[in-house]
């Protein structure tokens, strides 16, 4: 009953708006203010973007580890490089809804295979993992492999690029919500961009992206980006965030 009422009103609905509409005017429905920000595009960048790393210094970074100290990771050819053995690193800075540009490498010293080959992460909030793999020839769990919600959610296509020619992701991601008292409202998503080919079209995070067991919801506010060290040199350059 309560659908065809719901369809009833909508029909009488549409049905005014048919008449209506032939007492509009076209400006009638144009609005002039307020006006969107002008943002500009400099070197790919544009100019409301925070930079993360412009391959000078690694001021916006700091330890992943319960200290927090000086970020360890070094900088090579204006590229920042994982140190192995250093621990992960995140930004000084935490986030909610974002828009993330980030570019990588595999090392061009080809070690190990699966999982040890090329591996590293990027955690948004520090909590959900997308997958960081040198993936050619390299075979892998399908949701561990580049372009991956870690364990959770393969990517639609496999993208190659060259080789030795440097990967981009661009990602667009919604925060999850939850009320003050710590429930969950809604889940968070991604959309990625594996070098410019959509390989998440608006993927639902189901939780924290674990190694071993099932994803968990753990009530948060914003959080850091961060980059893991898995143990391999794997290269990052031009890292810039627009927050939304």
């Amino acid at each position: 009953m309560v659908t065809k009422i719901t369809y009833t009103l909508a029909a009488i609905f549409m049905s005014s708006c048919a008449i209506a509409q032939t007492d509009f005017k076209p400006e009638d429905t144009e609005f002039y203010s307020p006006k969107p920000p002008v943002v500009s595009i400099t070197s790919g960048v544009p100019s409301d973007a925070i930079a993360l790393f412009n391959g000078s210094n690694l001021d916006q970074w700091k330890s992943s580890n319960e200290n927090g100290g000086p970020a360890a990771w070094t900088i090579e050819n204006n590229a920042l490089v994982v140190k192995p053995g250093a621990g992960g690193i995140e930004t000084k800075q935490d986030f909610e809804d974002f828009q993330l540009h980030i570019e990588w490498k595999s090392p061009d010293v080809i070690k190990g295979e699966g999982q040890g080959r090329g591996n590293s992460g990027i955690f948004l909030q520090g909590l959900y993992e997308v997958q960081v793999l040198d993936n050619n020839n390299n075979p892998t769990y399908v949701n561990g492999q580049a372009g991956s919600l870690y364990k959770q959610r393969p990517p639609l296509v496999e993208v190659h690029p060259e080789k030795g020619t440097w990967h981009s992701y661009d990602i667009v991601y919604k925060a999850p919500r939850f009320n003050k008292d710590g429930m969950l409202i809604k889940k968070g998503n991604f959309t990625l961009l594996h070098n410019g080919v959509v390989v998440q079209n608006n993927t639902q995070i189901e939780g924290t992206t674990e190694y071993i067991g099932l994803p968990k919801l753990n009530a948060h506010g914003a959080g850091p980006i961060a980059l893991q060290d898995h143990g391999n040199p794997v290269s990052f350059k031009n890292i810039w965030i627009r927050p939304l």
